[in-house]
């Protein structure tokens, strides 16, 4: 079955207590969606530590429940 939006912001914003998440479905089915992640705990992380850290947070859903995420990261802007 898969993930409503909420449920993947609710766990991104679990594991990463800073964040900004805003969630984009893809394709309209519930299945494909797009996630930008901002969180200034992102400081001195490049992009590829930053995407682990996001996928830390989804645990074992990723590649399950969540079939594709199509994943941006940033610093807070400011």
């Amino acid at each position: 079955m898969p993930m409503a939006a909420d449920d993947i912001a609710t766990l991104i914003r679990a594991g990463i207590p800073d964040a900004e998440v805003e969630i984009t479905d893809l394709a309209g089915d519930g299945d494909h969606y797009a996630a930008r992640v901002t969180a200034a705990s992102f400081a001195g992380m490049n992009r590829v530590q930053r995407t682990r850290a996001v996928y830390a947070a989804l645990g074992d859903r990723m590649g399950g429940e969540l079939h594709a995420l199509q994943l941006t990261t940033a610093l807070p802007q400011g």
